[in-house]
């Protein structure tokens, strides 16, 4: 039993985060919710007040909830990165970005605010001590892991979080929220991006930057060889490995190859053309390992529901590594995440700064 020790949650509205809090307050630890906001008017300075919200009607279950407005601090670092991205010919990924500097920035501000020993979420992962080191593993149902999202946090973050559903599965989830009267026990699971509608980010950035359609349309589509054979509505418009909507016939299959911000210019090639065997990383946090000074075996994912490859990283000039694979990588896209484990451990990760070696028709 934990009577002592104090626990901030992060509550989203979900079964997950909720089933997450009442395990915590089964296990006794004294559970405070925390109700981030990130969508309200954003208000200048973060403010904390009393929530009404409510995990479970059942009185074991009845704690303190509040909620935290960071709406400014999203717009600046989140919406704002995710423009900035795209306007760069870059494909972001907003959801790691919030939770690095926006929810757990703001949990763990409300853990020292509210005198907690310990700030929680719902992610399916898992953290232990080992060796003196604070180590990220992923949940046990590798199905619904979520340790790709968390390669940002530090060390010392992850010695003060909790992650209690990591050793279960959903259905196992499911079935205990149903056991703990968890209000949102049937809520379906969103994976869209919570400020673009239906997940439709051409028409969220149409509409979030006023005159950029008119800015970028009519930009050249060019072939593997430079030669002109159609134009587009924008190259922010497009991603890596994009095939439908490009309005061109070129006879074959033609996916997206490149996007070249300066010259509003997109290239398009043959399946083959989006394979790489190398890339290059950089903004990297290591948790498992310190940064390599050598050449290091793993294995990487670059994007949420890649499946993992075996890799060789080296390290780079800066705080840079190159990234190889014996077998080629589809639609590397600068901007995304990669990912380094061995086996179920969170080696670390940074940011997709460009391909390398592309393999040619």
């Amino acid at each position: 039993m934990n009577t002592e020790k104090k626990v901030v949650v992060g509550l989203s509205g979900g079964v997950d985060s909720a089933v997450a809090a009442c395990i915590l307050a089964r296990q006794g630890y004294r559970v405070t919710g925390l109700n981030i906001r990130v969508l309200d008017e954003p208000d200048h300075e973060p403010s904390l007040s009393h929530s009404a919200l409510r995990v479970s009607d059942r009185q074991e279950f009845s704690f303190p909830v509040f909620t935290l407005n960071l709406s400014g601090k999203f717009r600046k670092e989140v919406i704002g990165y995710f423009h900035d991205a795209y306007l760069c010919g870059k494909t972001p990924n907003p959801c790691m970005v919030c939770n690095k500097n926006v929810k757990w920035s703001g949990l763990l501000d409300a853990m020292h605010l509210l005198g907690a020993d310990y700030a929680a979420t719902g992610h399916y992962a898992r953290t232990e001590l080992v060796d003196g080191r604070h180590r990220l593993y992923k949940g046990i149902d590798h199905r619904k892991d979520q340790s790709y999202f968390l390669w940002m946090l530090g060390r010392s973050e992850l010695s003060k979080t909790l992650f209690p559903l990591g050793g279960f599965t959903k259905p196992e989830v499911r079935e205990m929220a149903r056991e703990f009267g968890v209000l949102a026990a049937e809520k379906k699971e969103s994976q869209e991006i919570c400020f673009v509608p239906g997940d439709d980010y051409a028409s969220y950035l149409s509409g979030a930057l006023p005159g950029l359609g008119e800015r970028v349309a009519g930009g050249e589509i060019v072939d593997r060889e430079g030669k002109v054979i159609g134009h587009h509505r924008g190259y922010p418009f497009y991603t890596i490995g994009q095939r439908r909507g490009l309005g061109i016939s070129t006879g074959e299959p033609a996916y997206v190859t490149e996007i070249d911000a300066v010259n509003n210019r997109i290239r398009i090639g043959s399946k083959k053309e989006l394979e790489c065997l190398a890339l290059r990383a950089t903004g990297l946090n290591w948790i498992g390992i310190d940064r390599p000074e050598e050449p290091v075996e793993a294995s990487a994912r670059i994007r949420y529901r890649d499946r993992e490859s075996r890799c060789l990283i080296g390290p780079a000039e800066g705080d840079a590594v190159t990234v190889s694979f014996p077998t080629p990588k589809s639609a590397v896209a600068a901007g995304q995440a990669i990912v380094f484990y061995h086996e179920d451990e969170v080696l670390g990760g940074g940011t997709i700064s460009g391909v390398i070696n592309t393999l040619k028709t």
